[in-house]
């Protein structure tokens, strides 16, 4: 048994070690003559009508930059060291699963595609212009599971691009 419980120690331990050098939410991939990140309010080109989550993605966007990287935020764009820019381009809310009875849908999925470009002012060059895709099923009927599912759906796609942003990979 002791010998079992030391062998999952040490392999434990190793497996810490190999993913600690793998990855690090320090901001270590982030460039480092950048300290500060100007995020403007996320445009609404989508012609979806949801431009009330424009602030919703930059607000959760921003409280990830704070907690997860090196990176502070700078409120003015002309001042910082970096800007990432973005838009929500499209919006889509359509069935996903019919009912066998009914032909109905029983599940929609809400598919939103973010665009961001972020933007190196020191150096005067795009780190990266790219799309980010979420999505999330709900159960037609229940407006609760529909607004769950768009949070769900944007917090997908902001997760890819925070992750795009601070690591090369």
């Amino acid at each position: 048994m002791r010998k079992t419980t030391g062998t999952l120690f040490a392999l434990l331990t190793l497996v810490t070690l190999l993913l600690q050098g793998c990855y690090s939410f320090s901001g270590a991939s982030i460039p480092p003559h950048l300290n500060t990140v100007a995020v403007p309010l996320f445009d609404d080109t989508s012609q979806a009508g949801i431009a009330e989550y424009r602030e919703y993605i930059t607000r959760s966007l921003v409280n990830k930059i704070e907690s997860q990287s090196t990176l502070s935020i700078e409120a003015d764009p002309t001042r910082a060291d970096s800007v990432l820019k973005g838009a929500i381009v499209a919006y889509s809310d359509e069935p996903s699963q019919l009912g066998s009875v009914t032909e109905r849908a029983v599940t929609n999925r809400i598919t939103i595609v973010l665009q961001a470009e972020f933007n190196d002012q020191v150096k005067n060059t795009t780190l990266f212009s790219q799309t980010f895709v979420g999505f999330a099923d709900y159960q037609v009927g229940s407006y609760t599971k529909q607004q769950e599912a768009i949070r769900n759906a944007y917090n997908m796609a902001l997760d890819d691009l925070f992750n795009r942003m601070i690591s090369n990979w």
